[in-house]
């Protein structure tokens, strides 16, 4: 918990000097209730994870999307399955390695709006040190509590998740769905 209040500090005293000088759109803070996860299936199961650890930066503005971005930080060694061997798997250098490359960043400049509440964000995924094209389709619920709920549908293979044997992807399919939900909110100054 602490650490969750630390980084909502944190995040709204950079949001917050951020903001005072932006006229452009709205500077958000996600609150601790947010989520970012995953699922995928191993051998036909299907399991879904969560990174525990991660740091949106989102500017957005349904009337102003040309000045919208999107920029979040995921701590890949926070992922977790529920599954100790199978988290430990993800941490390896056959998966994410991240010893080597503990970050994972999407960054998303483009937006597209689809009537209603609709939207998706065309950005960029680095990830294992590959950088692809990634587009989040989400909807907006805006309020003094904004939500964002969002997915986009990976190929692990083209960022270099899931080596050697881990390859075949009779054994473990190659897309994996990401989800997220973020609560926002616009810091006080």
């Amino acid at each position: 918990m602490r650490q969750w209040m630390a980084r909502v500090v944190l995040a709204a005293g950079i949001a917050g000097g951020a903001h005072a000088g932006n006229a452009n759109g709205a500077d958000y803070v996600a609150l601790p209730e947010s989520t970012l996860g995953f699922s995928a299936s191993f051998q036909g199961e299907a399991f879904d994870g969560k990174f525990a650890r991660f740091t949106p930066q989102i500017r957005f503005d349904p009337a102003k999307l040309a000045t919208s971005r999107f920029d979040v930080r995921i701590q890949l060694a926070s992922a977790h399955t529920r599954n100790d061997e199978r988290d430990e798997m993800l941490r390896s250098s056959e998966f994410f390695d991240v010893v080597a490359k503990p970050e994972a960043r999407y960054i998303a400049t483009r937006f597209r709006a689809f009537g209603g509440n609709r939207y998706a964000a065309d950005g960029t995924l680095t990830l294992h040190g590959i950088s692809k094209p990634v587009t989040l389709s989400f909807t907006w619920t805006a309020g003094a509590k904004a939500v964002l709920s969002g997915e986009a549908t990976l190929k692990r293979l083209d960022f270099g998740v899931g080596t050697g044997d881990w390859a075949d992807t009779e054994l473990l399919p190659n897309e994996v769905k990401v989800k997220t939900r973020l609560a926002l909110v616009i810091p006080k100054k």
